[in-house]
């Protein structure tokens, strides 16, 4: 969990009526019109060291660092013709690219790969990982294991997707002597900062001296968006609004405590100030809304009580033949006036 400062309230926002979780369109329509990383090619861990709120609290003190944090081992494994770690995945024969890349073993393995619940698949068995800017960490597993993935990105702040992929790797360090030595094949997870799509699978390997780095069985899960159920026969709902532009909460924010402010007002008109504490927003999701694939604006849904993960589970919808996607779904629990709380959805 990581604390924000919020921006001021809005004056003037039109809110709507409580309602389900289904994009509203109305919005949407009544909004006007309106810029590649990846792990390093040796890499085998990368942990998440992205900090959110630092990065938050002052603008100055968002500078590029260094997020690799190697890992600790009693061999060097950057020596030349080094022993490389890991390699628990099945060996292929013939030890060539081509055997590795058509390997029906690869397909099998990738394909019958479960979703884990709130997560919806982006795309399936590519010969290619992710490359984005939202990369956050690596890690390289004894299996192909997609709920351990996820279970990884659920405690990763700012994690809303993951890709899970094979690699074919050098058994040693590649160099004079041994520039091309026989493959061992890794599992490796991702972790990623945003939803990715098909086309963010630009990584189809690589060349370390004269060995070649080649991926298959590339899985990418995405997290979606708050779909809250009724609760005690309630709508906690509270409203829903569509900003065109760059991905901003900080307008969901204002939008909450707006809310509040409006609700407290009219109560405070009628006499029922206890209606507008039952009423109060307290939680909202925000998301990049795309449409057809292309990223559009800020969605924003607000809720009078928190919701947990496990009920991210809207991912969008098609309208006639348009998709409208979610990713990038951030989901935040107001503290104070001026300060929230947020985790990833």
């Amino acid at each position: 969990m990581r604390t924000i400062l919020l921006a001021s309230a809005l004056a003037g926002l039109a809110f709507a009526a409580p309602r389900p979780q289904a994009i509203d369109f109305n919005k949407i329509d009544s909004a006007p019109v309106p810029t590649a990383v990846g792990p390093p090619i040796n890499a085998v861990d990368q942990p998440v060291t992205y900090n959110a709120a630092a990065a938050a609290s002052s603008a100055a003190a968002a500078v590029a660092t260094d997020p690799v944090t190697p890992s600790k081992r009693s061999v060097d494994v950057n020596a030349a013709c080094a022993p490389q770690p890991d390699g628990y995945g099945p060996k292929v024969f013939p030890d060539t690219t081509g055997a590795f890349l058509n390997s029906s073993l690869f397909t099998s393995i990738a394909i019958s790969a479960p979703t884990p619940p709130g997560y919806q698949q982006s795309f399936a068995n590519l010969k290619a990982a992710v490359n984005a800017n939202t990369y956050l960490g690596l890690t390289t597993f004894q299996t192909y294991d997609t709920v351990k993935c996820q279970q990884l990105c659920d405690a990763a702040d700012l994690c809303t997707a993951f890709n899970i992929y094979i690699e074919r790797d050098p058994s040693v360090n590649p160099a004079s002597g041994c520039d091309d030595p026989p493959s061992i094949t890794n599992f490796k997870c991702t972790l990623w900062g945003s939803g990715v799509t098909a086309a963010a699978a630009v990584n189809s390997g690589q060349y370390r001296d004269q060995f070649h780095v080649v991926i298959a069985g590339s899985n990418v899960e995405l997290g979606g968006a708050i779909d809250a159920p009724v609760a005690n026969g309630l709508n906690t709902t509270q409203a829903a609004m569509y900003y065109p532009g760059p991905y901003n909460p900080q307008i969901c924010a204002a939008a909450c405590l707006a809310l509040n402010t409006k609700q407290k007002g009219n109560a405070k008109q009628k006499g029922d100030t206890k209606k507008a504490d039952v009423n109060a927003c307290v939680f909202f999701n925000s998301y990049v809304l795309s449409i057809a694939n292309v990223p559009a604006g800020t969605y924003c849904s607000l809720y009078s009580q928190p919701w947990a993960k496990s009920y991210s589970t809207n991912h969008g919808q098609l309208r006639g033949d348009v998709y409208y996607g979610i990713s990038s779904s951030y989901a935040y629990t107001l503290q104070t006036s001026d300060s929230s709380k947020k985790s990833d959805n």
